[in-house]
C-alpha cells in the first residue's frame, strides 16, 4: 500500500501488479485518499475516515476517468468534515440507496396497510392510479416537492376535475407522506412537501330533481334494456340509499314484514336499515332472483354487483335528457322530496343514515313553492295577532 504525492501524470501510470486483484495508492496530500487500481485497469477513487464510533469507514467518490483528482480531493475534505460535524456520510449514502420512489412505497407499504382497516382504500387506489402516479411515481420521495404537486393538480383542473377532486389528491399525498415519516422511511424529509399547499375552496354542487325532471327520469328507467341496472336505479330514487348500499345489497338483509333492507356496514361502519316504501317493496318481489346467487342486481357478465353503474345510469340520464345529473344527486332529490312535503329534518337524517344533522341540511333543498307557503304561514299568525290587538293599541288580557 504505497503512499504517493498523487499527480494526474502518476494516475495515469499506475497499474495494478501482475497476479493481483488490485492495488492502492494513497495520497500523501491528502489523509485517507485513496487511488484504487484494478486488474481490469479500473482507477477509483475512495475516502477513508473514521467516524463518531471510531471505525473505519470508506466512501466511494468516483472513477478516475471521470473525476479529476482535485475533484476528488475536494469531494475527500468534504467527506472528512461531514463525518467530523455531522451524520455519517457513508450511512447518507447507505440510507438514499434504500429509498424509495412514490410508487413503490404506495405498491409495498400504503395499500397493504389501508386495505386492513379502510373501506374506501379502493377510491385511494383509482386516485393514485389514474392521477398521482402518473404525474409523481417516478420520482424519490425526497425528490417529491410543492411545486411538482402543484402542476399535477393544475393538470388536473385543466382537464375539468373540480375542486373537491384536487383536494382529495392533496389529502391522500399528504396522509402518505405523513405515514411514510412515522414508518421512518429512508429518504422522508422532515416536512411534509404538500404544506406548503392550501386547499381550493370546495364547491358544494347542490342538484334536485324538479317533479318534471322526475317524470322524465322515470319514463327513461322503465325504458331502458339493462333491467338489473334500471331497477337499481329505480330503487335509489325511491329509497335515497347509497350507491353501493343499494348494488350490493343481498337477498337475506331483506326483513318483508317490516319492510326494511339491512346494510351491514355503512359508511359509518355500522350497520343500518333503510326503510322500504310500498312501491319499493313491490319493485323488490318483481325482480326475479338468481338461482345461487345472494345479490339481488347482479351482473350478466360476472354474477357480482356492478362497481359503479356509471354506464346504464348514463345512458339512463342522457335519454331523461338530464345528462347533468349524477347518480348521487338521485340521494339528494330523495331528501329534497321529503322535506318539501313537510317531513321532519330529524326524520330525513334518520332515512338517510346521516350521524351528523348539518350533513341532512346539506341536502335539505327547500322549494320555492314550500318557502313561499311558509312565509304566507308566518303572515296569516302575524295577520291573527294583530286582529287581536285592542283599540288603544295594548294586546288584550289573557
Amino acid at each position: 500500500m504505497p503512499k504517493v504525492n498523487l499527480t494526474a501524470t502518476r494516475i495515469r501510470s499506475a497499474a495494478c501488479p501482475e497476479g493481483c486483484a488490485k492495488a492502492e495508492y494513497f495520497d500523501t496530500v491528502l489523509t485517507g485518499l485513496v487511488l484504487e487500481v484494478r486488474a481490469t485497469g479500473r482507477k477509483t477513487f475512495y475516502q477513508r475516515y473514521t467516524d463518531r464510533h471510531g471505525a473505519q469507514r470508506q466512501y466511494k467518490i468516483g472513477t478516475a476517468d471521470v473525476i479529476t483528482l482535485e475533484q476528488a480531493r475536494r469531494k475527500g475534505r468534504a467527506i472528512k468534515a461531514e463525518a467530523f460535524l455531522g451524520p455519517d456520510p457513508q450511512l447518507q449514502r447507505q440510507e438514499l440507496r434504500a429509498s424509495l420512489t412514490l410508487s413503490e412505497l404506495v405498491q409495498s407499504r400504503y395499500l397493504p396497510y389501508v386495505q386492513e382497516y379502510k373501506r374506501s382504500w379502493k377510491t385511494d387506489e383509482i386516485m393514485l392510479r389514474l392521477h398521482i402516479l402518473p404525474a409523481l411515481g417516478r420520482l424519490y420521495l425526497d425528490e417529491v416537492t410543492a411545486e411538482q404537486i402543484s402542476a399535477m393538480l393544475r393538470t388536473m383542473r385543466v382537464k375539468g376535475y373540480a375542486a373537491g377532486t384536487t383536494n382529495r389528491a392533496v389529502i391522500l399525498l399528504r396522509y402518505i407522506f405523513n405515514l411514510a415519516r412515522k414508518w421512518k422511511i429512508a429518504g422522508v424529509t422532515a416536512e411534509n412537501p404538500t404544506a406548503p399547499l392550501q386547499l381550493a375552496p370546495d364547491v358544494h354542487r347542490d342538484r334536485f330533481l324538479s317533479p318534471e325532471e322526475t317524470r322524465r327520469l322515470l319514463e327513461s328507467i322503465a325504458a331502458d334494456e339493462n333491467r338489473v341496472a334500471a331497477d337499481a336505479v329505480l330503487l335509489l330514487l325511491l329509497t335515497g340509499g347509497r350507491r353501493n348500499e343499494i348494488t350490493q345489497a343481498e337477498w337475506k338483509h331483506i326483513d318483508w314484514r317490516k319492510k326494511t333492507l339491512l346494510v351491514p356496514r355503512s359508511k359509518s361502519g355500522k350497520p343500518r336499515k333503510i326503510t322500504l316504501s310500498g312501491q319499493a317493496v313491490a319493485l323488490l318481489k318483481g325482480i326475479k332472483r338468481t338461482k345461487g346467487n345472494p345479490y339481488i342486481f347482479p351482473t350478466e357478465a360476472t354474477g357480482r354487483p356492478s362497481p359503479s353503474l356509471y354506464g346504464p345510469w348514463d345512458r339512463i340520464r342522457k335519454r331523461a335528457g338530464l345528462a347533468d345529473v349524477r347518480l348521487h344527486d338521485l340521494r339528494h332529490s330523495f331528501a329534497s322530496f321529503l322535506v318539501n312535503t313537510g317531513v321532519s329534518i330529524y326524520v330525513v337524517q334518520d332515512l338517510l343514515g346521516h350521524t351528523q344533522l348539518r350533513t341532512t341540511q346539506r341536502y335539505a333543498h327547500l322549494s320555492d313553492d314550500t318557502r313561499r307557503d311558509a312565509t304566507e304561514k308566518a303572515a296569516a299568525f302575524i295577520d291573527r295577532a294583530y286582529q287581536g290587538i285592542a283599540a288603544d293599541g295594548s294586546f288584550p288580557a289573557r
